[in-house]
């Protein structure tokens, strides 16, 4: 039987291009340093002046460029699109990795500049400009004076050390540098009061004689000649204000295939510098999407999302070479977020495991095992520095583990886990259900990761202003379900590995857990599973999203699977059009716009749509539908979709975004938080498996897609266990390809292959 061919390839160059907008700006390196500010102000200039973030430090100014004048005043850019009095906007293309913008100076002449952020820790601006300019394309930057060390010049600019603090005060030193493409014609460093702005007129170097110096004379002053002098060398000048720095490049020689380029380097001091990344076509960005499947099915929206997903995992990407982050692993999302975080460190193994590598994947885990408390249990957060004040978070550890070994096994990274997740759940059982109830307790309402909800305040009316307080006895169905899947998770590996003691354990664990799930919170009023209050043993009876995580387990069946069913269809609890509330639509602290004690909130979870949860009940449904419900497996379906038409501003085809949570009713994203691309949910893992419905295990794969899906989906290649996956799904067949290796069979039964020496 003929079989069409395969989509053809598209080049992760393409993907990416196809990710072009005008909107956008988050830039990164792949490796713990983005340039995302949330509400950026100076965006109409050059260059980076808007914050940086070095993991979770913010780092501002950075800088920005001028074109400047032999005689030193300004040639002033501007957009080059027409605008009122004049001045025109400035037209700008982002996409994954670059920044393009137009701008037009005194005379009208077109000059181009590329930003970006390469690995190990730059800021690049590049430009293209006409021969007809003259004078020098100007670096400059004002850091305050307070927290600026050693400004001198470098081989190829000015370095400095800046001392830089995070929101709980915790420090680090960065060495930085300001460089050129070429040997500088001067550079400048200068103390001044005054305002710390991206204008080259509130510079010192505007003031000062700015006539090119001759080759030695910059390199023996290093400095514009007639500014002011070093900071160093005059005490007094430092204990306010701010230090000025300028690199000036000669426009004066160069051609369009050495185009000037402005870059500034951070990186922690100490730390060994890295070699500039390369400039070919062929990127560190093009490089990244190349791991990872092309997912073709003709809906723009799934299609366009799932790329886009693969930018946002990219963006937040960090490399494992800060302090104790010692394994690539992904950041909960920009700003503060911009480090691991164990809440989301779920979702991150999830989805990297579908880079054919699975490196961020498992030391997403990792990570945080070689950085466990002596008690056993895990810092909520890794900082680069030091281990201080890093919280806690529950998380879904097991479901984590075992996805990612199904596709990406490595022996010495499961043994190692295995080992740190025994130690966890130990201390987990020791501390959170020293009663032995199977029942786990949450002991404030931000270690959930789910704050301002109705089920803390049914066991303390102080639940949301008692902060981080350990408090609260509340056993939680959500970290219930999480320890019930990782007692699962042990007890199979221990199998693997050979510890029959071991494996009888975590069975026995979890069999108690789920005894205490089934028995004890399942709440025949609300006809859904509710926490119990832990001190009275009652159940709480409030209905929120947690009460679906059940379905995780595949042992929710009958009447029970009808009635959950039932609530996410239902309108009037949680069948909102964009699914799904992280509370009841029937709660009375109920708010689809997040007000909380008449506050509108920047991380409320009283009826906010949030892709945490979202993904959650979506991968609960889908182990469902395999395990025989065709109800569950429609409404799966169902749900993605709407779940992916949510990700679009004002239902814009050409704006994804992954914002925090959702208005359940419009899909309207919390803007006015502006921390977009946050990584809180596993879209692309559920897109792979439900519409094209590749399962992969140790002992082989099953294709089997959702019902009610796209009629048709190709998905490929898949790097997974060592092999290359190709799937085709058509109206009425589906068919893989294993190394080439075609195997097909009908659309409406599960497609099994096992494994093949």
């Amino acid at each position: 039987m003929n079989h069409p061919p395969p989509h053809p390839a598209v080049s992760p160059g393409a993907r990416i291009a196809a990710l072009a907008r005008d909107d956008k700006w988050f830039l990164g390196g792949l490796d713990g340093v983005v340039w995302a500010p949330p509400f950026p102000r100076w965006l109409h200039r050059p260059g980076f002046w808007d914050s940086v973030h070095v993991l979770q430090h913010e780092v501002r100014p950075g800088f920005s460029v001028a074109l400047v004048h032999r005689n030193g005043l300004e040639n002033p850019l501007h957009g080059a699109t027409p605008g009122p009095r004049g001045r025109g906007s400035t037209p700008r293309r982002w996409q994954p990795g670059q920044l393009d913008a137009t701008w037009s100076d005194e005379r009208g002449v077109l000059v181009e500049e590329r930003r970006r952020v390469l690995p190990g820790g730059i800021l690049e601006s590049s430009w293209q400009v006409s021969g007809a300019l003259e004078g020098y394309l100007v670096g400059f930057t004002a850091q305050p004076a307070d927290a600026t060390e050693g400004a001198g010049p470098t081989a190829g600019g000015v370095g400095w050390t800046r001392a830089v603090s995070d929101r709980r005060g915790q420090e680090l030193v960065l060495r930085m540098e300001l460089t050129g493409s070429v040997s500088p014609a001067w550079t400048g460093i200068a103390a001044s009061e005054g305002r710390g702005e991206p204008e080259w007129r509130h510079s010192p170097f505007a003031e000062g004689r700015v006539a090119a110096p001759g080759p030695s004379d910059a390199t023996e002053a290093g400095s514009v000649p007639g500014a002011a002098p070093n900071p160093d060398s005059d005490p007094d000048a430092r204990r306010s204000g701010w230090i000025w720095i300028a690199v000036a490049l000669p426009l004066a020689g160069i051609g369009d295939d050495d185009p000037p380029t402005i870059r500034l380097t951070l990186r922690p001091e100490g730390a060994r510098p890295r070699r500039a990344a390369s400039t070919s076509p062929y990127s560190a960005w093009e490089s990244f999407f190349g791991g990872f499947p092309h997912f073709k099915c003709g809906d723009p929206c799934l299609e366009r999302y799932f790329d886009y997903r693969i930018y946002g995992l990219g963006l937040n990407r960090i490399e494992g070479r800060w302090g104790p982050i010692r394994h690539p692993a992904i950041a909960e999302g920009p700003e503060y977020f911009h480090v691991p975080i164990t809440y989301s460190a779920q979702c991150h193994m999830m989805e990297m495991r579908w880079s054919g590598s699975g490196s961020e994947a498992w030391g997403s885990l990792l990570n945080f095992v070689d950085n466990r408390k002596p008690d056993g249990s895990f810092h909520g957060r890794l900082y680069p520095e030091r281990l201080e004040g890093t919280d806690f978070y529950h998380a879904n550890w097991g479901d984590a583990l075992l996805a990612v070994d199904d596709m990406q096994p490595d022996g010495v990274a499961l043994a190692r886990c295995y080992e740190g997740l025994s130690r966890y759940a130990r201390w987990l059982t020791a501390a959170r259900d020293p009663e032995g109830s199977g029942m786990f307790t949450v002991t404030n309402h931000f270690e959930t990761g789910q704050e301002y909800m109705s089920r803390y305040m049914a066991v303390d009316e102080e639940a949301d202003v008692a902060g981080w307080r350990p408090g609260l006895r509340l056993k939680g169905i959500d970290v219930t379900v999480y320890a019930h899947q990782l007692f699962r998770a042990l007890g199979s590996v221990a199998r693997r590995l050979e510890r029959p003691g071991d494996e009888a354990e975590w069975r026995e664990l979890a069999d108690r857990s789920w005894e205490a799930i089934d028995e004890r919170m399942w709440s025949a009023e609300a006809r859904l599973f509710t926490d119990v209050d832990g001190g009275s043993g009652e159940r709480t009876g409030v209905k929120a999203a947690v009460g679906f995580y059940p379905l995780l387990t595949g042992r929710v069946r009958g009447a029970r699977l009808d009635a959950l069913l039932d609530h996410l269809e239902d309108p009037g609890t949680f069948g909102t059009p964009f699914p799904l509330p992280s509370s009841s639509v029937d709660d009375p602290r109920f708010s689809a716009e997040g007000i909380w004690r008449g506050k509108r909130r920047n991380c409320p979870w009283n009826g906010r749509v949030w892709p945490m949860t979202t993904s959650h009940v979506i991968e609960g449904l889908l182990r469902c539908w395999r395990g025989g419900s065709e109800r569950a497996g429609s409404l799966a379906a169902d749900m993605l979709i709407r779940f992916a038409r949510m990700m679009f501003t004002d239902g814009d085809l050409a704006r994804p975004n992954c914002f925090e949570h959702y208005n359940p009713y419009t899909g309207r994203a919390c803007h006015f938080r502006g921390i977009d691309d946050y990584q809180h949910s596993w879209i692309l893992d559920l897109t792979a498996r439900g519409f094209a419905g590749l399962h992969v295990d140790a002992s082989g794969i099953e294709v089997r897609p959702l019902p009610d899906g796209p009629p048709r989906v190709s998905l490929g290649p898949v790097i997974a266990r060592g092999r290359a996956l190709r799937v085709e799904v058509e109206p009425g067949r589906v068919s893989v390809a294993i190394d080439g290796e075609r195997y097909g069979g009908p659309r409406g039964e599960p497609l099994r292959v096992p494994w093949v020496p």
